[in-house]
């Protein structure tokens, strides 16, 4: 487009322009006239800033949050340099402190590949609302609600925790953050020390969670018994990948009442007759995925018959077509 052309636009266009740019491009911009640096600095094109696919460094992030973010930032997705050769700490205590401070509508973070084991959690903003972390390294003391001497608004209340890979997530990690009481999605994949007992010692403070996800992670049926025990509020549940799920745990999910999604995708271990029976007891189920479960067509279709008012999911492979009625 002609620069004469791109100047004629109204200023509301312009920002429209620079807001679908990447970051790196939307500062070059500010090098075109004066205009654009001014339109550069208004505060709407930094309410959610993406830099996941620049190596970042904490320099680069002091700059951003000085010129940009300050006053301005509502999410943050970031990557680190934990499997770079050389390592740099991105998030020093100072910087995350900073942006606690000087951001104080800063509710979503989300970190990849970033190592945190030097952070300790009370140095997090205490607007932060959601937390994503994946293939992060944190230390063992993370999560733990503060004692009596510190006021409880300088704490993260957290209500969404996603955790995708991060090898150190374990039961205390899950039992820290689930005495908040604060949680109401939570999502972990590929946790592989988050067992049993983990969900047995967390899932009675977990009464107000409206959504579980245990991808990949290391339970069985001892899990199912204390999830239909005490999380009576969920609507959405995300067994996928439990090896270990056996016709013993499935049926005590019947006591959800409110669950309207479930899916057992790779839940080898489950008889057709089994899930029809527990799914039947669901009133509000809509959706069901057994996909990579070994049912053949015959058997989805015989659950499918089953469950009029749900629709079934099974495929064996991403190409497959989804069973549904």
């Amino acid at each position: 487009m002609p620069a004469e052309t791109l100047s004629a636009l109204p200023d509301s266009l312009l920002l429209r322009i620079l807001e679908l740019l990447p970051p790196r491009d939307r500062l070059g911009g500010a090098r075109v006239c004066r205009r654009w640096r001014r339109l550069v600095q208004d505060k709407l094109l930094w309410r959610h800033t993406d830099l996941t696919s620049y190596k970042m460094t904490s320099k680069l992030l002091w700059h951003l949050l000085r010129n940009h973010l300050r006053g301005n930032l509502r999410t943050l997705r970031a990557r680190g340099s934990l499997h770079s050769v050389r390592k740099q700490e991105v998030f020093s205590p100072a910087l995350m402190q900073a942006l606690g401070k000087q951001c104080p509508n800063f509710h979503h973070l989300c970190l990849t590949e970033t190592d945190l084991r030097s952070l300790p959690y009370d140095c997090m903003p205490p607007s932060l609302t959601t937390l994503e972390l994946s293939r992060c390294e944190i230390p063992s003391a993370w999560f733990q609600a503060p004692d009596s001497s510190q006021p409880p608004q300088a704490f993260p209340r957290i209500q969404r925790l996603i955790i995708r890979n991060v090898p150190a997530f374990s039961n205390q990690h899950l039992a820290n953050i689930a005495s908040q009481g604060t949680l109401k999605t939570l999502i972990l994949s590929d946790t592989y020390r988050v067992t049993d007992g983990g969900i047995q010692t967390a899932a009675p403070l977990l009464g107000d969670l409206e959504s579980l996800s245990l991808r990949q992670c290391n339970i069985g049926d001892s899990a199912t018994h204390f999830i239909g025990r005490h999380m009576k509020r969920l609507r959405h549940l995300d067994l996928s990948g439990s090896s270990s799920l056996t016709d013993t745990g499935l049926p005590c999910l019947s006591s959800l009442a409110n669950l309207e999604e479930l899916h057992l995708q790779a839940c080898c271990g489950l008889s057709p007759e089994a899930v029809t029976a527990t799914c039947q007891a669901l009133p509000r189920l809509k959706r069901l995925d057994l996909s990579r479960t070994g049912f053949n067509d015959r058997t989805t279709h015989q659950i499918q018959a089953g469950l009029p008012n749900c629709v079934v999911m099974c495929t064996t492979s991403s190409r497959d077509a989804k069973v549904e009625s």
